[in-house]
């Protein structure tokens, strides 16, 4: 089952998406948001799972669904904590500036709290006021949790996973250290994310979903040329059980929950730094990780952060080349 919100109030309005997303049919008559769903999810499942099924036979009024017309599917939430799981990620940005990475990175989840008053809707503009900022894109996925009690085991933090979408996580790379040096985490330079038009609920993702983790590959386009075509699957050193246990270790957390995985990452076949796609390796999922890479094969980075006008694009496909859960095309705007 695939859901998304249209745009209209705060919350946005429900509607079921079709598989192929090219329809879409209002399930305000159950439910009018998303995040009443999953405050209900139990007892109104069925009900929604029926909606999609008569779309899907087309025995219920339906419309277009226009991803430019969609708002984020949770335009705010209770809460937003992202990970960073990849931890492939984390190790070429502090080799590249020289750090040492601790070993406990390998064994402890990074969680940081960020900003779930507001997300972007897909195709909404990226805002920058200042270019010096040196503003990036961060490609990941995300999961929506039910309710998760505290000290919840992986199993049942696996088992709270109600649905899987992808985000943008966009990052401010000249005000982070400045932030991270007061030993206090990232505020401003963490803004407003973007999510995918829609999410989708684990067990529609079949095979594609296995042991906490999506396996599918993401698409990355930079002003229209391929930055990443990374595997999600793969070097993925925490899974979205572990990162959600993780994050309900001392506290409760609240249905309308996301977790997300953090940039994806992959290593190179060899197990050195990824190659960029025009030599032959699968690119990267943020600007920041070519930049690492270019200064530790070469001594410098070359490739620039974004500037106003530029434009992303962020995808995975089915197998027959579809968008599964629509795509983010965002402009960097002022």
């Amino acid at each position: 089952m695939k859901l998304a919100s249209l745009k209209g109030g705060r919350d946005g309005r429900l509607v079921i998406v079709s598989n192929d997303l090219a329809w879409c049919a209002d399930a305000g008559h159950i439910v009018p948001t998303l995040q009443a769903a999953l405050d209900d999810w139990e007892r109104l499942l069925p009900d929604l799972e029926n909606l999609a099924t008569d779309l899907d036979h087309e025995m219920i009024p339906m419309r277009r669904f226009h991803e430019h017309a969609a708002a984020a599917p949770l335009p705010r939430a209770y809460q937003w904590a992202d990970g960073s799981a990849y931890v492939n990620h984390v190790a070429l940005v502090r080799q590249a500036r020289g750090a040492e990475l601790p070993d406990s990175f390998w064994h402890d989840p990074l969680l940081y709290q960020g900003g779930s008053d507001g997300f972007l809707a897909p195709r909404d503009p990226i805002p920058l006021a200042d270019e010096s900022w040196d503003c990036d894109l961060e490609a990941e996925v995300v999961v929506v949790t039910g309710d998760v009690p505290a000290g919840a085991s992986r199993e049942d933090a696996l088992a709270s996973i109600r649905l899987v979408g992808l985000a943008n996580d966009v990052s401010l790379r000249a005000l982070i250290p400045g932030e991270l040096a007061k030993g206090f985490g990232f505020f401003q330079s963490k803004p407003a994310s973007a999510l995918s038009p829609v999410f989708v609920t684990p067990e529609s993702l079949g095979d594609w979903w296995r042991d906490g983790k999506l396996h599918r590959k993401l698409n990355i386009d930079v002003n229209g040329a391929p930055l990443g075509r990374v595997d999600a699957g793969a070097d993925m050193t925490f899974d979205f059980g572990t990162l959600i246990a993780h994050a309900a270790k001392t506290r409760a957390l609240a249905a309308g929950t996301i977790i997300g995985s953090g940039t994806v990452s992959n290593r190179d076949a060899e197990g050195g730094p990824g190659k960029p796609i025009a030599q032959g390796g699968v690119g990267y999922a943020c600007i920041a990780e070519q930049r690492s890479v270019e200064t530790i094969r070469g001594g410098s980075a070359t490739t620039p952060f974004l500037k106003r006008g530029d434009t992303i694009r962020i995808w995975a496909e089915d197998d027959r080349h579809h968008p599964i859960f629509g795509v983010i095309e965002q402009t960097v705007g002022g």
